[in-house]
């Protein structure tokens, strides 16, 4: 088997997204805007900076994403019945709480709510691995990331987030990503959701939706050899300013 050229993970092809489609998004929150806070160039090359601190793996501080992070930790710790190793975590009956210390951030999550997320994953396994090779014009992608709950029959991606837009996460990979990687491993799961909760101040749960995408590879293998081109080019053209090899399998193990 030939060594692939290049490794790209899921998230990091959303980044690429967000750089070419700049103007689209800008038009969507600031078009309407008779003062915008920024104009649309300011906004391409923060999408610009963006990328290239992902490629570099510059430490990124967000405490919606730590949020996120110690959400999806909880319910897979409920769904495993383990203690989790990056998360610090303590459960409270009386007062209906979970606590998750992460990233000198700590958040409480309502207990019963908790419980009954997970109760909709028990078939599931949490956090796995998946991997496959995509054959490229530029050499083989490596392309890789984890799932959050796999299930027999479909994959599940969570996400939490303070305020939700229908299709919010049409544009995103992982459900392109994810189920050509598993077919790779011979594994055949079409069906792709994104399981919402819509977290207030508090961290409770308001509200919930889901996003069903069907995987199609005659649809989608295209778009997904595209965009990996795409962003072979955005990487090569840019290689001086990128300082963590990975991305170009140029890395200790």
């Amino acid at each position: 088997m030939k060594k692939p050229k290049y490794l790209f993970y899921a998230t990091l092809l959303d980044s690429y997204e967000g750089y070419i489609s700049s103007s689209r998004i800008y038009q969507q929150y600031w078009g309407f805007s008779e003062n915008p806070p920024k104009s649309e160039a300011d906004f391409e090359q923060e999408q610009f900076q963006s990328l290239i601190d992902r490629i570099n793996r510059v430490p990124f501080d967000s405490e919606a994403a730590d949020r996120g992070t110690c959400f999806n930790e909880v319910i897979d710790c409920i769904i495993t019945k383990s203690v989790s190793e990056k998360v610090e975590m303590k459960s409270n009956k009386e007062s209906n709480s979970i606590t998750a210390k992460y990233n000198n951030r700590t958040f409480v999550f309502p207990l019963d709510q908790c419980l009954q997320v997970a109760k909709g994953y028990q078939e599931a396994v949490p956090q796995v691995l998946t991997k496959g090779h995509l054959e490229t014009k530029y050499g083989i992608v490596e392309l890789y990331g984890y799932i959050d709950e796999l299930l027999p029959l479909q994959i599940v991606d969570i996400k939490t987030t303070s305020k939700y837009s229908a299709f919010k996460f049409k544009h995103n990979w992982q459900h392109r990503v994810y189920p050509y990687c598993l077919s790779k491993e011979g594994v055949n799961i079409r069906e792709f959701v994104y399981d919402v909760y819509v977290l207030d101040k508090a961290n409770k749960i308001k509200e919930s939706y889901q996003e069903f995408y069907l995987y199609e590879p005659q649809r989608d293998i295209p778009d997904l050899k595209a965009h990996c081109e795409g962003l072979i080019e955005f990487i090569e053209l840019n290689k001086e300013k990128i300082t963590d090899k990975k991305i170009f399998n140029e890395h200790e193990n």
